[in-house]
């Protein structure tokens, strides 16, 4: 999927990281969702050319259903790396919060909203 959605400029160079067909499945983690065992956080810039936005979807539908908890921010007008200040500081919260509430269990100083989690809240 990432070959055939990628924009042009990045399909070449995947290529020469990833190699031939066979990395590729190898390489691509929906095709592993079975081995998935802890929680995921996604952020995607709804302009992202160079990974689609339909990945972080499907990837993200497959571990809801799998029952993991998992977490889909998306961001109009951002690309593959946010640049706008407002998404930049809501993702670093996001994380700190995400990590807090399913990995570390610890309590944040700052009074940050947090997102829904699926398969956790």
């Amino acid at each position: 999927m990432l070959r055939a959605e990628t924009h042009k400029f990045e399909s070449h160079y995947i290529d020469n990281l990833v190699g031939n067909e066979k990395d590729y499945f190898e390489r691509s983690p929906i095709n592993f969702v079975d081995r998935f065992s802890c929680p995921i956080i996604l952020f995607q810039g709804l302009e992202d050319k160079v990974v689609p936005p339909d990945q972080a979807r499907k990837i993200y539908l497959a571990l809801k259903k799998k029952g993991l908890p998992v977490a889909l921010v998306e961001y109009e007008g951002e690309q593959h790396g946010f640049r706008k200040a407002e998404n930049i500081k809501f993702t670093l919260e996001q994380q700190m919060l995400f990590f807090a509430r399913l990995v570390g269990h610890f309590t944040v100083a700052d009074e940050i909203d947090p997102i829904r989690i699926d398969n956790f809240d």
